[in-house]
């Protein structure tokens, strides 16, 4: 069984006892945390499509840890003029693991 959730702006397919990584969300580490727009749910080939989202559905998750993500490089150039800008960049980023998902 899996399922489609929006999670701060941006969609997710999730399934029960694995892990996703999202933007950093304002909750404490070890806490639980249900996001009830579900938008498509599928359970061994029954798909149910939400208009907007499922009706009763829930999905429940725990809060690992907060962490940051790897380093991305913004190198910026203009040839023959002088000019290059090297700057670096780490995403912050929440752990979750999926525990629920009810219909």
């Amino acid at each position: 069984m899996y399922a489609i959730v929006e999670i701060a702006g941006q969609q997710f397919k999730v399934e029960k006892d694995r892990y996703i990584y999202t933007h950093r969300l304002k909750v404490e580490e070890g806490e639980n945390i249900e996001f009830d727009s579900v938008l498509l749910t599928d359970d061994n080939g029954t798909v149910n499509v939400g208009t907007p989202t499922v009706e009763g559905a829930k999905v429940t998750g725990k809060v690992l840890e907060h962490l940051k993500g790897d380093k991305v490089i913004v190198f910026k150039k203009k040839r023959r003029k002088g000019y290059k800008v090297k700057n670096g960049h780490r995403q912050h980023l929440t752990k979750l693991l999926i525990e629920n998902i009810t219909v």
